[in-house]
């Protein structure tokens, strides 16, 4: 994977998380206790043997930034590739919506690569994959683009789009759907692509009146390119919304979803932080939760995620609920089917309490 170059798209469309999203990118979101969703597209990345990734900026780049830093944590603080942030481009020239003006305005950044290839990617979906296999899958069908895709087991909303391929994986049909149904082959956002293709394909793509790479430079052009798909059959959940956001964290309480994405042989590699162990006292009770360092638990959880640092006072009951960092849940309070962003204060004898398919959302620092 050393001919791979990585890029992780972080300009994501965030009107269905807005709440959560307001001061942050969806791929800085935190996640599973102690990740943020950017993790697992460039861990998977670091695991296959990628070691020149480069991150295209979104518009609010300061956690990613802050989150990400020189890449130390994924080994790709390197003397040469490593970790490299592509910004987004002034704002004469981007009248144009859609992303395909910043990767044009970085086309130098893949022209001066040293890689053959061009691993494109999204940060918002939450999986473990090995790209080694799709690479041996691109050069055994002799592809000009590679997707990977996973088979839907239920009807889900959003965007997405939907393909249809023959038996040997040529893609035979690509549209963009508002919905999907069971048995639908789901794009998970992962393109493989020639670096002398790709360039070509922005370039020429940019140059007459193209906005979206997706939309205007692949589905558009389909015909013109030999679109080949693979199948992930691992567990994959696609962050674009507040109810898949908070769908995806809870399933990580089934164990066998935990297992596959953190057990294996592949780790899921996230920023360091020094905190004590978890301090649970005589009055805790805890069944079927993830509970990260540095929290102090006096009340009862269960089913539900604490960050670092979430402090729950005694006589509390959280249930089916995602507590951000230094949350601090005091005496007696009710919290559930509810996202807590970081440093939310809900003070004693409070009831907080969302709707089963849809929780309850509290902002930042917001004092309850």
């Amino acid at each position: 994977m050393k001919d791979v170059m990585g890029i992780i798209n972080l300009q994501e469309d965030n009107k269905l998380i807005r709440e959560l999203t307001d001061k942050r990118a969806v791929e800085s979101m935190p996640f599973a206790g102690r990740y943020r969703l950017i993790d697992f597209t460039l861990s998977s990345m670091v695991n296959s043997g990628i070691l020149n990734v480069g991150v295209m900026l979104p518009d609010k780049p300061r956690s990613v930034l802050d989150h990400l830093r020189s890449g130390k944590d994924w080994d790709l603080a390197r003397r040469h590739d490593g970790l490299f942030y592509l910004p987004s481009p002034s704002e004469e020239d981007s009248i144009r919506k859609g992303d395909l003006k910043n990767f044009y305005h970085n086309l130098d950044f893949f022209e001066h690569s040293s890689q053959k290839y061009v691993l494109l990617t999204s940060g918002s979906f939450v999986y473990n994959v090995d790209f080694s296999q799709m690479l041996r899958f691109h050069q055994n069908t002799s592809a000009d683009i590679t997707m990977v895709y996973y088979t839907a087991k239920e009807e889900q909303p959003g965007r997405n789009v939907v393909l249809e391929t023959a038996e040997n994986g040529l893609v035979t049909d690509l549209a963009e759907k508002p919905a999907i149904y069971d048995d639908s082959k789901v794009a998970m956002n992962v393109y493989l692509i020639e670096k002398r293709i790709f360039v070509e394909l922005v370039r020429y793509t940019y140059e007459h009146g193209g906005q979206d790479l997706l939309m205007d430079g692949i589905i558009r052009r389909a015909n013109e390119y030999n679109i080949y798909a693979c199948e992930h059959d691992g567990y994959v959940a696609h962050v674009d919304s507040t109810t898949a956001y908070y769908k995806a964290n809870m399933d990580l309480l089934q164990p066998e979803v935990w297992e596959e994405l953190f057990m294996g042989n592949n780790s899921i590699y996230t920023k360091g932080k020094d905190e004590v162990p978890v301090q649970y006292k005589e009055t805790a009770k805890v069944k079927n939760s993830l509970i990260a360092n540095g929290c102090v638990i006096r009340g009862e959880v269960e089913n539900s995620i604490l960050f670092r640092g979430v402090t729950v006072g005694k006589g509390v009951k959280i249930k089916n609920s995602i507590i951000m960092q230094k949350c601090d849940i005091q005496d007696d309070s009710l919290v559930e089917n509810v996202i807590c962003d970081k440093n939310v204060v809900i003070s004693k004898e409070k009831w907080l309490k969302g709707a089963n398919n849809y929780p309850l959302i509290i902002t930042k620092n917001v004092v309850i």
